[in-house]
């Protein structure tokens, strides 16, 4: 009676699950603790068609007494059992005899905690024990109005954000994720960010991956704590006021034995093909996004992290390689129709958008390095449904700008004018992220070339850029105060340089610009509308100076001027144009991060407001004459 009664995988669960369309599967598969006939112990299912026997093991039981679980009688793929005795915190693993006689163990893919890594058994872990206080951020967040609040993310990895060292023993200094939520919320809120962005939070056996060779998608790492430790993380964002978003990486999996790989003696969550098995530059294994099993499980998977943590969106990682048949590949196979687009990964991406924004509250954005279009189209209209992507174009081109020496900027003007030529086709997110710090890429604050004081100046001119330009926001951590030294996992960034003036005055710029972009609906309402962002010289390359205006669609209420001298010269007495008369109020400047360094009118209680005189310039009736100091960028309030 009792094994009758653990059987919890129904005959419509399994439907849905061979439909793909099983978003709850989780709460079936994986170990639940449960009591069965008045008996308190763990239910166990698992999805291993292809297997000749399953059993469970555990650590209470020395890994020895292997208890033998049989398959569901609604579905043959499904393997269950209910092992009394066994409860929350208790290690186990499957023990799987492959469709090749090969006895395999195996964590469990639905696990919802693992042993701290170089261990890896899963862990019973219930998913109902913790006590949520962020109602009120849950009742006020709306996923289809994203688009028109503000969005400034801070990257974080939380193993070397900040590290607290217990002893010569801790080789790690990993911070709790509660202890991180304390120092994170502070900081965020006195730099005023809106949201965090978490890099490889699910589980992981190699640090180096960063987190995007993922063993556990169901488990957040458990070097920094419980999945509590975790809930709690994000409960005290969100009682901030502070959004949190995942990293997340569906398209593909590492090979490591003990995890998902060849799961039951043949290849059941990567593909049969051994032409589309694998990418060959990674190392890992390409999910078969054409099996409906294998949907079910990564769509409920990113249900999960919504549902059950309160995230408030996941950042799909590697979109591009879900796109293309041909992605990291030499030899490769073509679609049904002879191309190389990856129609099953399309389609998959479809689906998930469907159903992330339709079932929960969250939303997905796209790490997309490709030029192809709709990402962010509705899918109804033939995109793909993401709420965001990343503007890698944008990053691409302001970074090898930047790294030019001024005098030979001027033949390169256009690499910076041309991105406002695309800055509409999709909903984008400007991002200088951790891929730009890595690899021999060397720190932002070193790309640029010149003397400290002239590449620092630089580094708040290029940030100017990305705050004023249409786009959500997306800063890297160590990036804000100017870290000089290329980002190592292993390490703490070097927060000690944020007590040095010059890297404490790049600190405040940012968050001034932060302050500055959340004051302006004109600089955060990103509508898709080209008519909120509008050239007023983008042509003066001998210069280096770019003018633009941030405006609503329909008129210049709330506008914004941006001049950004982009030169280590001063420019005297520089005319721009406007479109009308009135009192232009300077509401920002590189020049103004800390006491001291403005004009001596600035320092004793502000610079008066500039007068547009009614004198042709740039195509406008009037125009306003300001000096620019180098490489200094300001911005100018409109008349009200």
């Amino acid at each position: 009676m009792a094994e009758e009664n653990s059987r919890v995988f129904s005959e419509f669960d399994s439907y849905l699950f061979h439909q793909g369309t099983n978003y709850e599967v989780y709460q079936k598969l994986g170990a639940h603790p449960d009591v069965v006939d008045g008996v308190s112990g763990t239910r166990f299912a698992v999805w291993a068609p292809n297997a000749q026997y399953v059993s469970v093991i555990c650590a209470k039981t020395g890994w020895e007494n292997e208890q033998w679980m049989s398959r569901s009688m609604w579905d043959g793929g499904v393997w269950e059992c209910f092992l009394p005795g066994v409860g929350s915190g208790d290690a186990y693993r499957y023990v799987i005899t492959g469709a090749d006689g090969v006895r395999r163990d195996k964590s469990d893919p639905y696990s919802f905690w693992y042993e701290r890594r170089p261990a890896n058994a899963s862990i019973v872990y219930p998913l109902d024990a913790y006590t949520w206080n962020d109602w009120d951020y849950q009742n006020q967040r709306d996923n289809t109005k994203v688009l028109g609040k503000p969005m400034a993310i801070y990257e974080v990895h939380l193993g070397s954000w900040k590290k607290g060292y217990q002893g010569d023993w801790d080789e790690d200094g990993f911070l709790n994720y509660t202890q991180l939520a304390d120092d994170l919320v502070q900081y965020m809120q006195y730099m005023g960010y809106t949201h965090i962005e978490l890099m490889g939070i699910c589980e992981h056996p190699f640090d180096l991956s960063w987190g995007y060779q993922v063993t556990g998608y169901y488990a957040p790492t458990s070097r920094y704590g419980t999945p509590n430790d975790f809930r709690c993380f994000v409960d005290k964002m969100h009682q901030a006021g502070i959004g949190v978003i995942l990293d997340w990486v569906p398209a593909h999996f590492p090979k490591d034995g003990f995890a998902m790989s060849w799961f039951d003696g043949t290849p059941l969550y990567e593909s049969c093909d051994p032409l589309r098995r694998e990418f060959p530059v990674w190392g890992t294994l390409a999910f078969d996004h054409a099996k409906p099993e294998v949907r079910s499980f990564l769509i409920a998977n990113a249900v999960y992290w919504i549902r059950e943590f309160h995230i408030d969106a996941l950042r799909v990682d590697a979109v591009a390689s879900m796109l293309y048949n041909d992605y990291d590949r030499n030899e490769w196979r073509p679609n049904m129709f002879g191309g190389r687009m990856n129609l099953e990964g399309m389609d998959f991406m479809r689906q998930l958008n469907t159903e992330v924004c339709g079932r929960t509250s969250g939303y997905l954005i796209a790490e997309d390095s490709s030029a192809e279009w709709g990402i962010t189209e509705d899918v109804r209209n033939g995109g793909l449904g993401f709420t965001f992507k990343w503007n890698m174009g944008w990053m691409n081109d302001t970074l090898r700008y930047f790294k030019l020496d001024p005098v030979y900027r001027k033949w390169h003007h256009g690499q910076l004018t041309h991105i406002a030529d695309y800055a509409f086709t999709e909903n984008y997110v400007l991002v200088l992220s951790h891929d730009e710090v890595v690899y021999g890429k060397g720190a932002m604050a070193m790309k640029a070339p010149g003397s400290k004081e002239e590449r620092l100046g630089e580094l708040k001119a290029m940030y100017t850029w990305q705050f004023t330009f249409p786009g959500k926001k997306l800063m890297f951590m160590g990036q804000e105060f100017a870290q000089e030294r290329e980002w190592n996992v292993k390490d703490s960034i070097d927060w000690h340089l944020a007590d040095d003036m010059g890297h404490r005055d790049v600190m405040q710029c940012v968050r001034n610009l932060v302050g500055l972009y959340k004051m302006y609906p004109s600089l955060y309402s990103d509508s898709r509308d080209s008519r909120t962002f509008e050239w007023v010289n983008r042509g003066d390359a001998d210069r280096n100076i770019l003018a633009y205006i941030r405006r609503n669609p329909w008129d210049y209420s709330g506008a914004v001027l941006c001049v950004l001298n982009l030169s280590p010269v001063s420019i005297y007495d520089y005319s721009c144009g406007v479109p009308f008369g009135g009192l232009y109020k300077r509401v920002f400047s590189t020049y103004d991060s800390l006491p001291g360094q403005g004009n001596p009118a600035e320092v004793e209680g502000g610079i008066p407001p500039l007068t547009a005189d009614w004198k042709e310039c740039d195509g406008y009736s009037h125009r306003i004459t300001y000096s620019l100091r180098p490489f200094e960028c300001i911005v100018l309030e409109f008349p009200h």
